[in-house]
């Protein structure tokens, strides 16, 4: 695949340069720039030919990532597209946004950086948008059945758009104003620009779904009535309970959940007049999480011009290198550097956040201890308090699971122990007809998955109501490969 000899050749890895820090603060655009072309088909022509592509084991949806790498090293990106949106409805997602398990497994990654793989593939798609390669694909005909998906992030618009292709009427309930969920609400628009999702929502409305905006299901509509009105329903709802941290001072007026700060900011780059937005100009913002939220809320906080933010993880700083109990191809945890991180703030590992303290109501610090492992446990270690000064507090600590939404009272599908929506191995609930796709059924995870799920879950739509299906099926509720739905 790809140069024969690239790898060789080329032995450094080449990523998107990004935006100066000073430059991209100053506004909410994306902070990659596009790469120059000769330098990203010398990235792709590193891809070897290595017999086994373990890449397809890390990328739950199987992208042919060697047949769309080697075709953007040929300057063939019009069959490059091809091949990429025959696994992926949303790569222009995905290579934003996805943290690249795919590249924790690149054979050439076990002795040389691995090949730049989501570099690659969000280059493929946005040059495919330029040169208008992307077209609707609507079915050639109408199979007479309906399908309801409720939630239309990236596992709902999968299935949606899956459904649609081979024939049946599918409508999308989203309770927003506006389609696409946490890509539209939740994720910044200096990860990615809500152009990203406005032009694939085009893209499916010429295709035939169907949006219905504004509705929430279980009050506004009840979830008995979009049984009733279609053959299948498939809840996509993701995973959107957040977990709190009921330490004393919680109730302090200052602390808040990301996404009640995210959502808003998110809103106002929109265009939309915001009251009583939090805001975290010239305000000292502690985080409570590392992850990709946490960041969110940084660089957000950046663009608001917060006079400091520092971000508290309880556990240890992650290894700069893959661990030894982490080999590959496993997907390893790593020390990682988002373009957040990049843009300033303190950072503290082995922080134990033990309360909020504040005056008169208001939220005037953290207390925190570090972080002591005892028997397996972490515990904060007496002696070590201190208060670290704060306006603003986001809790940033990951979600518990769906929201119930009158869930079980209506359709009688049951959660498990984990808060998911229970499903057997082919998506459906213990209601007949009802089906569960993305976080909802399996927890917070990576957009790959989302998108992954909604495709297989839509197999199994279609099989239900046709008796058999030609939709691919990449993944299984369990994480095992289905073969034949």
């Amino acid at each position: 695949m790809a140069d024969p000899r690239g790898f060789l050749k080329v032995r450094q890895r080449e990523t998107q340069p990004r935006r100066p820090v000073p430059v991209r603060i100053m506004d909410w655009k994306e902070v990659y720039e596009a790469q120059e072309k000769g330098t990203l088909k010398a990235q792709a022509g590193r891809c070897m030919d290595c017999g086994v592509p373990f890449c397809h084991q890390g990328c739950p949806l199987g992208n042919l990532i060697p047949e769309w790498n080697d075709l953007m090293w040929r300057d063939k990106g019009e069959e490059a597209i091809e091949r990429l949106h025959a696994t992926n409805n949303f790569p222009e997602w995905t290579g934003r946004l996805c943290p690249a398990p795919c590249e924790a497994s690149c054979v050439l990654g076990i002795n040389q950086p691995a090949v730049t793989i989501k570099q690659v593939e969000v280059s493929i798609i946005d040059e495919a948008f330029d040169n208008g390669w992307v077209n609707p694909l609507p079915p050639h005909r109408l199979t007479g059945k309906t399908v309801a998906v409720v939630g239309s992030g990236p596992a709902g618009l999968a299935a949606a758009q899956q459904l649609t292709r081979v024939g049946h009427t599918v409508a999308v309930y989203e309770r927003d104003d506006k389609i696409g969920g946490l890509l539209r609400y939740g994720i910044p628009d200096f990860k990615m620009e809500k152009e990203q999702v406005d032009r694939r929502l085009e893209q499916m409305k010429a295709e035939g779904t169907r949006f219905r905006t504004g509705v929430a299901v279980g009050t506004d509509v009840t979830w008995e009535q979009l049984r009733r009105r279609y053959d299948a329903v498939v809840i996509a709802t993701g995973a959107t309970v957040p977990r709190d941290l009921p330490i004393p001072g919680r109730d302090l007026d200052g602390v808040h959940f990301a996404m009640d700060y995210l959502v808003p900011a998110n809103r106002a780059v929109a265009g939309e007049s915001i009251e009583n937005q939090i805001h975290a100009q010239g305000k000292h913002v502690v985080i409570l999480g590392g992850g990709d939220t946490g960041a969110d809320c940084l660089g957000t906080a950046h663009r608001h011009g917060a006079a400091s933010v520092t971000t508290l993880a309880i556990g240890k700083q992650p290894p700069a290198e893959r661990a030894g109990h982490q080999p590959w191809p496993t997907f390893p945890t790593l020390f990682e550097v988002a373009s957040a991180h990049e843009e300033g703030g303190e950072r503290t590992y082995l922080a134990s956040t033990i309360g909020f303290v504040g005056e008169n109501g208001k939220l005037t610090g953290v207390k925190v201890a570090e972080t002591e492992f005892v028997d397996g446990k972490r515990l904060p270690k007496a002696g070590t308090e201190r208060v670290i000064p704060a306006d603003l507090v986001f809790l940033s600590l990951g979600f518990t699971g769906a929201e119930p939404a009158n869930i079980t009272e209506q359709v009688k599908a049951e959660f498990d122990g984990r808060g998911n929506v229970s499903r057997d191995g082919y998506y459906m609930t213990n209601t007949e007809g009802v089906f569960v796709a993305g976080d909802a059924g399996r927890g917070q995870s990576l957009i790959v998955w989302a998108i992954a799920e909604g495709r297989a879950a839509a197999a199994a739509v279609d099989k239900y109501l046709m008796g058999s299906t030609i939709l691919p099926a990449p993944v299984a509720p369990t994480d095992r490969a289905i073969a034949v739905l």
